[in-house]
């Protein structure tokens, strides 16, 4: 008796979260790269120094500013649906980068390799989630 009472709840909130699951997914994202985004740009980002220190290579002056507009347009992309399609793009585009600090400053990421992570390494492996929630938000194009 009280079990079935406990599935029938478990199934309400299965099926209710299904229906906004990937929106939350989705805002959530969105607003996660606009901040990002725009900490660039107003010169105030935490890992300011660890993008120049990675991308020394990339011969454009204020490279991390256009790399906060890149960021904030995909936050902006994910939160309008329309635009959507236009913010994966950019994400699966920049989404390689995220991972340059493991090649090109491995001493940031690693206290003992390739265990022993810092803070910069977690933050930088954290993108592993981003590619997942975007694989699911491609999935979620021609849903209706």
């Amino acid at each position: 008796m009280v079990w079935d009472c406990y599935l029938r709840q478990e199934v309400r909130l299965s099926r209710f979260f299904g229906k906004i699951g990937v929106s939350c997914l989705r805002y959530s994202m969105g607003v996660i790269y606009l901040w990002y985004g725009v900490l660039k740009i107003v010169g105030i980002s935490p890992v300011e120094e660890l993008v120049t220190r990675s991308t020394y290579w990339i011969r454009i002056p204020h490279f991390v500013i256009y790399l906060g507009f890149w960021e904030a347009a995909i936050g902006l992309c994910l939160m309008v649906r329309r635009m959507n399609r236009v913010g994966l793009y950019l994400l699966f585009l920049q989404l390689p980068g995220t991972f340059l600090p493991l090649i090109f400053s491995p001493e940031d990421c690693f206290t003992i390799f390739p265990y022993g992570l810092t803070l910069v390494g977690q933050f930088v492996f954290k993108n592993v989630i981003s590619i997942a929630v975007g694989l699911v938000l491609v999935g979620d194009l021609y849903r209706k």
